[in-house]
C-alpha cells in the first residue's frame, strides 16, 4: 500500500508539472497571437492609380482587429520631404479597408506614407510609392484643319467683290504715260544716208544752196571785172 501510495503521489507531481507547462505555452500563444493580431506595418500597402484623368495615392489597411490608423503621405523630392499630400485615419479589416489621396502625381514622382497606430505602429510604408511613367491624362492631339480646295467648292472660296471707293482710282502706268507714235506704214522711208543728217539739221539741200552761193559769187566777180576793164579803157581814151 506504501508503494501505491508512493506512485501515486508522483505520478500528481508529473500531472501538475504537465499542466503548469501546456498553462504557461498556452499563455504565450495567446499574448503573441494578441500583439500580432492587434496592428503591424505588413498590414498596410500603397499605390498610385488613376481617379479618371487625375492621379491619386490610395493605402489600404487589412489589420482585422480594426485598430485606428493615421495615415499621412509626403511628397518627396531628393529624399526628402517636398510637401504634405494629406492626413487620414483608416480602421482596417480583414477584407481590406483602403482610403485615397487626390495627389495629382506627376509621372515618375516618388511618395513617402507613414502610418501611426497607437502603440503598435509608427513607421513608412516600405519602400516609397513610385508613380508610374505614363501620366493619367494624355495630351490631346489637334485635329488637323482640312484645306479650302478639298472640302469648299470652288465658287465658295471665291473672295467676294469689293465695295467701290467713293476716290477716284489713281491713274495706272498705262494711262498716265502718252502712247507712242505708230508710224505710217503708208509714208516712204527715208534714204539710209539721210537719216543722219536729218537728226544734225543736214540734208540734201544745203548742196544745192553752196552752188547757188558759189555761182553768184562768180557772177559778182565777172561784173567787177567788166567794170573794171570798162573803167579802164575809158579814162585811156
Amino acid at each position: 500500500m506504501a508503494v501505491l501510495s508512493i506512485i501515486s503521489r508522483t505520478a500528481s507531481r508529473r500531472s501538475v508539472r504537465a499542466l503548469g507547462v501546456v498553462a504557461a505555452s498556452a499563455a504565450l500563444a495567446l499574448s503573441a497571437s494578441g500583439t500580432a493580431l492587434a496592428c503591424n506595418i505588413g498590414e498596410f500597402s500603397a499605390a498610385a492609380k488613376c481617379d479618371g484623368e487625375k492621379g491619386v495615392i490610395t493605402v489600404t489597411d487589412v489589420d482585422p482587429a480594426g485598430v485606428p490608423a493615421g495615415v499621412t503621405v509626403y511628397l518627396q523630392n531628393n529624399g526628402a520631404d517636398a510637401e504634405k499630400v494629406g492626413e487620414q485615419t483608416v480602421k482596417g479589416t480583414r477584407e481590406g479597408s483602403t482610403i485615397t489621396f487626390a495627389a495629382d502625381w506627376k509621372p515618375n514622382a516618388e511618395y513617402r506614407i507613414h502610418v501611426k497606430a497607437a502603440q503598435y505602429v509608427d513607421e513608412d510604408i516600405e519602400p516609397n510609392v513610385t508613380t508610374p511613367s505614363t501620366p493619367c491624362k494624355t495630351e490631346d492631339t489637334p485635329t488637323p484643319t482640312p484645306s479650302e480646295s478639298s472640302s469648299t467648292p470652288s465658287d465658295e472660296t471665291e473672295s467676294p467683290a469689293p465695295e467701290p471707293s467713293t476716290s477716284a482710282p489713281a491713274p495706272s502706268q498705262d494711262e498716265s504715260t502718252a502712247p507712242a507714235a505708230v508710224p505710217n506704214d503708208n509714208a516712204p522711208s527715208p534714204a539710209a544716208g539721210d537719216s543722219n543728217l536729218a537728226e544734225t539739221g543736214a540734208n540734201s539741200n544745203t548742196g544745192m544752196i553752196a552752188g547757188i552761193a558759189a555761182a553768184l559769187v562768180a557772177v559778182g566777180g565777172g561784173a567787177v571785172f567788166f567794170g573794171l576793164r570798162r573803167r579802164g579803157a575809158n579814162s585811156g581814151s
